[in-house]
Formats: C-alpha cells, sequence, structure tokens
C-alpha cells in the first residue's frame, strides 16, 4: 500500500510500498467516482511530477487538505497510488481494497456532481463553514448523484463543503443504495445474506464490467485473481465459486456459536446483572493488563462458584463496547459436561470461527489446508496440529486487527488441557495487536504451565475479598427483590432473607442463587421462609450435600438417582426424548417427556431444563456427585451406568432404525437439502447413535464376566450390526457425524479383538469398518447412498454387502464387476493435481506423506515457469 502526503513545498508525494501493516501510519481515504482517463491524475503522473494540469488533481488537493483539518498527514487516492502496469499490485490491490476502506481513520466521499450553493440570497457573502448545509439545496443533486452507483462516510461536495456523514445521511444512503442501515452502522457483513450482500451492487456502475464482481471481493472475504475481458458473467461465476467454498469451510470449521452459548450460559443461571460484575472494569490488574502494552494475558481464577463465568460474560459485553471497525473480540467457553466444547481443539475451533466471521480475509490461512483435507482437518486425529499451526499464523498475520481472547473455564477443558496451556503461555506474547483473559479453578497444574507466559497478569478472586462482596452483596439485593415481589414478603421477611444471605454466602455467588432457588419453590409458604432460612448451611459443599438427602429422601428418590447418575457420565448435555430413551422408569411411571420433566425439577438445584435439553446447574455439582456422594448415586459404580446407557441405545435404535428414516425417496438426495421433520424419528436416538459405542468402552467389558455373551457370535452387538448397520450408517449422515462413526467402528474393532466366542463378529466388525470407510463421502453426502453405491461398488463377497443385498436398487440390471475381497488399501491419497513423485513413511511407518510436483504458468511472474510442491498424508 502507498500513501499520498504533501511536503512544505506544496508538492505531492508518494511513500514506498508498505507492507507491514505495522508500519502504515493513520490516513483518510478518498471515495469518488472517476472521471475520464485524461482527467484522472495516474500513478505514473505523480511519479513523473506531472498531472496538476489535470482536472482530478482538484480532488488530490481537496482530500490533503481536509484530511491535514482533521490531523492526519497520509491519504490514500485509489486512481494515483497503484502502479496498474504491476499486474501483481494491481492484483493485490484490488483483494486489498476493502481492507483499505475499512482501516482508514478517515473517509471522504467526493460528489463532483452535486454542488453546494450557500445559504442565503444571492447578495449574502459565501459561508466558509464546515457545518452541513441545508439539505434542500443539494439533497437532489445528492440523491441522483453517480456515485452512489459505489457506497459510504463523510460526503463532500465539488465546492468541497461538507454535507453530512453517514449517521447523518443514514436514511438517504438507505433509500438510494438500498445498504442495510444496520450495515452502514458496522454489523458485521457475516450476519447478511449471500443474495442481500449482492443486492447491494444492483445499482452500480463500474468502468470495466469485471470491476462490478471485483469490487465485491472484500464484501464477502474472498479473493479471486482478476482476468479483465473475461466479461461481466464469467467473473461473478468465479467469484460466487468461491463464495461457495467459503461458505462450505465456515460450515465445517463451526463446532459451536460461542455467541450462543454465551446467551445459553447467562439464561441458565437468571441472567446478567451489570452490578455483579463490573467492580472488574475499575480493578487495578484489569487495567493494567488494558492499558499495559507489555501486559498480554490476564488470568482469572478463583474457587468454584465465585462467578467466574458470568464475570467474563461482563467483560466481554465490556470489551465490545471498546471494540471499533478495527478491533475483534473472540471469546470460547468451555464445558466439562458437553464433549463437543470442552476440548483443546474445540476451543481452537470456537476462537477461529468468530475470528473469521469478524475479519473474513483470516480465513485464507484455513483454505490452505482445508482445501486439500476437507472437514476432516477439524475432526482427525491431527486435528490439534493443524489447527495450532494455523492459529499461530493469524496471530502472526500482519493484517490481523486488534484482537481480544478470552477463553473460560480452563479446568473444564476435559481433553488435551496441557496442549491448550502450553499453546496460550507460549502465544499470549507473539504479536502486540493480540491481548488474552482465561480463566479457572485455583489449580496448581494450571498455574505451573501458564507460568511460562512472559507478559502475564494474575487476578485471584480471592484476593479481592472487599469487591467480590460488595458485588456478592448487589447480586443478594437483586435476588432478594425478585423473592419478595414474587412472594410479597413484607419489609420484615426481606430484611431477615437478605441478612443470612449476605452472613452465609462467603462470595459465593452459586451458593446464593442456590439458597434462592429453593426458597422460589411454590411449596415454601412466604410464612415458612424465616424458619426455612436456618435449615441452609453455609459453604457449597453443605449445601450440595443437604439438597442431595433431600432428593433422596423422595418419593421418587430411585428415578432421581438414576437420572442423576446418567447424567454424570454421557458425553454431552441431552433432550428429555434422549434422556427418558435411556433412563429405566418404574413401570407405572408415565413414558412422557412431561413427567420426566417433574424429576428434573425435583433434581432442580443440581439439573436445569432449557428449551428441552438438561444441563447440570454448574461444574461444581457433577464434582460433587464424584467425589463426595458417590456411593449414593452410584451403588452399583459407574460401570453398570455405562452398560445401561449402552445396553438401552441398542434396543432402542433396533426398534427405531430403519431405511429411509426421513422418507427422502431419492437415492440422491443430499444432505444439504435435507431438512429435520417435525416430529423427528431420530429425536430420541441421536445421542444413542453417536456414543453408544463409547459408553460400550467405557463399560470396560474385559473386567466384567457379566453379560460377556454381548460381545460374542450372536450376541446383541453382532444381531445390531447383522440387522442394523446400514440403517445406523443413514442415521449418522442424518445427524451429520459420518467422522465420527469411523472412529467408533475403528474403537470397537479394538475393543472385541481377540475376544473369546467372538471370531465371527470380529469378522463382522472388520468388514463393517472397510465398509464405512470406503463409502464414508458418498454416505455423508447423500445418506441413501448407503443402500445404492455402497452396497454394489463393494467387493461381492463382503459381508454387509452380503447381509443387505436386499437392499440394493432392484432396476440396476447390470452391476459393475467387483473383487471378491477388500483391496489392501485402507485409504486413498487426495487433493493433488498431478502424479505422485514423491512418498515417504513416518520412522514409527504409522504415516504416509506423499508429494506431487507440478509445473505450473504464473501470468503475474511474465512466462517465468516454476515448480509448485504440494504434500498430502494420512494415517497408516
Amino acid at each position: 500500500m502507498r500513501l499520498l502526503r504533501f511536503t512544505d513545498t506544496g508538492e505531492c508525494n508518494l511513500t514506498d510500498n508498505l507492507g507491514d501493516e505495522e508500519a502504515i501510519p493513520p490516513y483518510a481515504i478518498l471515495s469518488h467516482t472517476w472521471g475520464a482517463d485524461t482527467e484522472e491524475v495516474t500513478f505514473e503522473d505523480l511519479t513523473n511530477g506531472n498531472g496538476k494540469g489535470k482536472p482530478g488533481y482538484q480532488k488530490i488537493r481537496f482530500c490533503g487538505e481536509q484530511a491535514a483539518k482533521d490531523g492526519l498527514e497520509y491519504f490514500w487516492i485509489d486512481t494515483c497510488c497503484i502502479d496498474k502496469k504491476n499486474y501483481a499490485e494491481l492484483s493485490q490491490a484490488i483483494n486489498s481494497m476493502f481492507y483499505w476502506y475499512r482501516n482508514a481513520t478517515r473517509c471522504y466521499v467526493y460528489l463532483a456532481d452535486v454542488s453546494s450553493p450557500p445559504v442565503g440570497t444571492n447578495d449574502d457573502p459565501p459561508v466558509d463553514t464546515n457545518d452541513e448545509y441545508n439539505p434542500r439545496l443539494w439533497e437532489s443533486d445528492f440523491r441522483k448523484s453517480r456515485w452512489f452507483t459505489r457506497a459510504s462516510v463523510e460526503f463532500f461536495s465539488r465546492e468541497c463543503k461538507r454535507l453530512g456523514d453517514k449517521s447523518s445521511l443514514k436514511q438517504q444512503i438507505h433509500e438510494i443504495t438500498g445498504i442495510s442501515e444496520s450495515a452502514l452502522y458496522g454489523e458485521p457483513l457475516s450476519q447478511f445474506s449471500v443474495y442481500e450482500r449482492m443486492s447491494w451492487i444492483n445499482l452500480r456502475q463500474t468502468k470495466l464490467e469485471e470491476d462490478k464482481a471485483y469490487s465485491l471481493l472484500g464484501i464477502f472475504g474472498v479473493y479471486i485473481p482478476p482476468r479483465y475481458n473475461e466479461g461481466m458473467t464469467r467473473a461473478f461465476e468465479r467469484l460466487q465459486e468461491e463464495i461457495n467454498k467459503l461458505e462450505k469451510c465456515v460450515q465445517d470449521l463451526r463446532l459451536t456459536d460461542p455467541r450462543h452459548d454465551k446467551t445459553r450460559i447467562e439464561d441458565t443461571k437468571g441472567g446478567l446483572l451489570e452490578d455483579s460484575y463490573h467492580w472488574i472494569v475499575e480493578n487495578s490488574d484489569f487495567q493494567r493488563w488494558c492499558n499495559d502494552q507489555e501486559s498480554r494475558l490476564l488470568w482469572i481464577k478463583g474457587d468454584p462458584g465465585k462467578g467466574k463465568t458470568m464475570l467474563l460474560c461482563g467483560i466481554v459485553n465490556e470489551l465490545k463496547k471498546l471494540t471499533t471497525k478495527k478491533n475483534i473480540l473472540s471469546f470460547f467457553f468451555c464445558q466439562a459436561t458437553d464433549s463437543r466444547i470442552n476440548s483443546a481443539t474445540a476451543v481452537l475451533r470456537g476462537l477461529l470461527y468468530l475470528l473469521v466471521d469478524q475479519q473474513p480475509s483470516l480465513i485464507s490461512h484455513i483454505r490452505k489446508k482445508y482445501d486439500y483435507a476437507g472437514k476432516t482437518l477439524f475432526e482427525d486425529t491431527n486435528a490439534w496440529v493443524a489447527l495450532s499451526e494455523i492459529f499461530t499464523n493469524i496471530l502472526l498475520d500482519p493484517n490481523l486487527n486488534s484482537t481480544y481472547l478470552i477463553v473460560d473455564a480452563l479446568d473444564e477443558c476435559v481433553t488435551d488441557l496441557p496442549k491448550l496451556l502450553d499453546f496460550i503461555a507460549q502465544n499470549s506474547s507473539v504479536s502486540s495487536r493480540v491481548k488474552w483473559i482465561v480463566s479457572s479453578r485455583n489449580w496448581l497444574s494450571i498455574e505451573e504451565a501458564l507460568g511460562a507466559a512472559t507478559q502475564k497478569v494474575p487476578l485471584c478472586l480471592e484476593l479481592n475479598e472487599k469487591s467480590i462482596s460488595a458485588a456478592v452483596g448487589k447480586y443478594i439485593k437483586y435476588k432478594v427483590g425478585q423473592l419478595a415481589q414474587r412472594k410479597m414478603y413484607d419489609n420484615e421477611t426481606r430484611n431477615a432473607v437478605q441478612r443470612h444471605l449476605a452472613s452465609n454466602a462467603d462470595g459465593t455467588f452459586l451458593w446464593v442463587a442456590l439458597v434462592c432457588q429453593e426458597l422460589a419453590d411454590p411449596k415454601v409458604r412466604k410464612w415458612h421462609t424465616r424458619d426455612k432460612l436456618h435449615t441452609f448451611p453455609p459453604g457449597l459443599n453443605s449445601l450440595y450435600a443437604r439438597i442431595i438427602n433431600q432428593i433422596f429422601s423422595l418419593d421418587d428418590a430411585d428415578l432421581c438417582k438414576r437420572v442423576l447418575s446418567l447424567m454424570s457420565v454421557v458425553y454431552r448435555p441431552v433432550t428429555l426424548g434422549e434422556l427418558i430413551s435411556l433412563v429405566e422408569v418404574p413401570k407405572d411411571f408415565p413414558d412422557d417427556v412431561e413427567s420426566l420433566a417433574e424429576i428434573i425439577r425435583l433434581c432442580g438445584s443440581l439439573l436445569t431444563l432449557r428449551e428441552g435439553i438438561v444441563y447440570f446447574v454448574h461444574q461444581s455439582a457433577k464434582d460433587f456427585l464424584f467425589e463426595k456422594a458417590f456411593d449414593k448415586v452410584f451403588p452399583s459404580g459407574i460401570a453398570k451406568v455405562n452398560y445401561t446407557i449402552f445396553s438401552k441405545s441398542l434396543q432402542v435404535m433396533s426398534k427405531t432404525l430403519r431405511r429411509d428414516i426421513y422418507s427422502l425417496y431419492a437415492l440422491g438426495y443430499p444432505i444439504k437439502q435435507v431438512k429435520q421433520p417435525d416430529p423427528d424419528p431420530l429425536a430420541a436416538s441421536r445421542y444413542l447413535c453417536i456414543y453408544w459405542i463409547n459408553h460400550l468402552c467405557d463399560w470396560k467389558p474385559h473386567s466384567h464376566a457379566s453379560h460377556r455373551a454381548d460381545l460374542q457370535d450372536g450376541g446383541v452387538v453382532d444381531n445390531f450390526i447383522r440387522g442394523k448397520y446400514l440403517y445406523w450408517l443413514e442415521a449418522l449422515s442424518l445427524c451429520k457425524s459420518m467422522p465420527e462413526g469411523i472412529v467408533l467402528v475403528e474403537k470397537l474393532e479394538a475393543l472385541i479383538q481377540g475376544r473369546e466366542g467372538a471370531c465371527a463378529l470380529i469378522e463382522l466388525v472388520r468388514d463393517a469398518r472397510r465398509f464405512i470407510m470406503s463409502h464414508k463421502s458418498a454416505i455423508q453426502n447423500n445418506p441413501l447412498q448407503a443402500y445404492a453405491s455402497a452396497l454394489i461398488f463393494s467387493p461381492t463377497r463382503s459381508l454387509i454387502r452380503g447381509l443387505f443385498k436386499s437392499e440394493e436398487p432392484d432396476w440396476i440390471t447390470i452391476k459393475p464387476t467387483m473383487q471378491d475381497k477388500w483391496s489392501p488399501c485402507l485409504s486413498t491419497l487426495e487433493g493433488h493435481s498431478g502424479s505422485v513423485n514423491s512418498v515417504a513413511f513416518s520412522p514409527d511407518s504409522a504415516r504416509l506423506a506423499s508429494g506431487v510436483s507440478t509445473v505450473m504458468y504464473d501470468s503475474i511472474r511474465e512466462n517465468d515457469w516454476y515448480w509448485d510442491w504440494t504434500w498430502t498424508g494420512i494415517d497408516m
């Protein structure tokens, strides 16, 4: 990027090409309509010292003078800051233009076809001011201006008089251009549909027809090399192809939307009270992190129930107030009770998702690998390696905007926490544009790992007792106010509740929330409130113990125990429909979700129900069940609970899974077009389909003699695969979980290897693994291909093909000739466009890498031929 500046002698000079964003000073930018080629001052004019006599020089003079008035030395104008004879520079400029405009300190719109006569009579002297002129005198020209076949910020007439900005003129701009007012206010462009963003270009006119497509590159965050003379139709086709690739990449990257997680957490905990977290803004440690360039990592630590998660929700809200178009705020909330968001890989995926959502150009770092690997980049055994490398490259990207990264509850990262801690410690100081906030419990292992961070600021909640106590006091006042209104307390009762909570809370938000939840129970009459208060012991563990004793004294205690034990071992929060298919209920218990919801409410101080999904109220509640109430909740051990889930899963799936369960009919029906029917026939089976083998492995059958037949020839697993395997694969595809299915079958095969009395089962599972590996793509993209191409393109003696031969399409009379058995090939090297020239095994023979060299022609280098090496690899 080159910039313009006026010297002390009045000469307009160009800077050198500035490649590093850190070296780019604040600048203004001019948006305008181009005149004839002979009118505009070009790059060559300025480098040769010419151009002052051209009509377009007036715009240069105006932009420089206006920038100086706004305290800016540098400015940029497209007509003369780009060497258009240099193809590489022109291509890079087209790709970067959107971000140059977005990152400008000021943007001036010069409307050469809008005149702004001064207010007053002809005898009045001209008004020399930058105040906005009377719209009645220029608005007609404003609405007809050629510039509105373009886009934004401060508008000036040809007399260089300020007409207004995008805020004061937002209604007129919206009416003229069709651009949403929220987009004009800076709403992330990714929040607008492709169709809507495309519509913004409808009225635009460009000198070269291809530029109409190229001008949208920044709006969509994509890049295509310019090919002038290709025509507008082909340019838009290439643009749409690139948009489709980008959307697919972002969809595959998305594991969760942390913004939705934040909303869910706040709602589950009864809403975010500003008074309970606002103290952090004035805290000296937080201020040091916020204002000191050398303080890059803020570690907030505290005991369970101290409000760390809600505190970080509040910090996110506060940092949103500080963010501008040049700032990014990305965050992630770990939750140990949900396997989807409790791993180091999930943290990076969540942070990356919000990063590319706010700065789409960053997707290029992901696309370099994704375009070869596809969705497996984010899910296979090497996902952490790939994602950590991508994330590091983004942190080092000179075009990365100023960024805040927030990770809550490091202690709830169950999988690969040491890797995540090392990554944060090593990367928290690599860029001056990036600042981190993390939170966790007071774990020594986390403290030791983060000790490697050189620029960290620890903030211990226990050492901020005064601030925490004051925040808890405000929280108590708020909660008691809600109680008093609902229960119609008199002042004496209200004051008694407030005093008791304040005396026993010990700076713990969760304790207050749990006590208030019990007091809010309709069964607690207001005249019993003061007596009830004295039954709540101080301390979180003591309160949990009281809650457990209360639950286990109920008539439905056994059912409550079963629910609590199931919720303690499932891999993610489950829906009521999934839970009722797993829990063993008494004979007289109604088989409906409404009745089960009543049981959840009986466990209401430990479990919560939101939008039909059951969660633990807090990780500390689950911890208490394992650490302090294990014998009561798991009288027969955890293995028994896992076996129950595994056994019930096979029972339910055997009854519900069938061919074409969504009634798609067409064998080629693409998964992208599948809409979940209502009611969903898989509603009760989704969790079971994805996790039944995990619970079988957790049962540890090798150490249990009971139920041995389940994993033998003719046992329940054998029968399920023989009767339902293809239906299960279809269900996995509909649940968008085919990659998980491959891992599950591999786990099952490893589990039964060498098992006594399971020779036939071992061969069957081995064949099932080859089947899913060979046809994963076809079934993943088109669920019903499990019964078509997957069968007819399997070996003739494949066990799965033989078992499901009746499912083959009967209208295919001539079938391909297939070999008898599976070939030795386990996987195919993908991602190469040419012949493989080089292969290499890892020392342990577990991985294979291949390389291909292809001769390519690069138009940028003008007939310079060069070798381009690409690599791909697989696990053996």
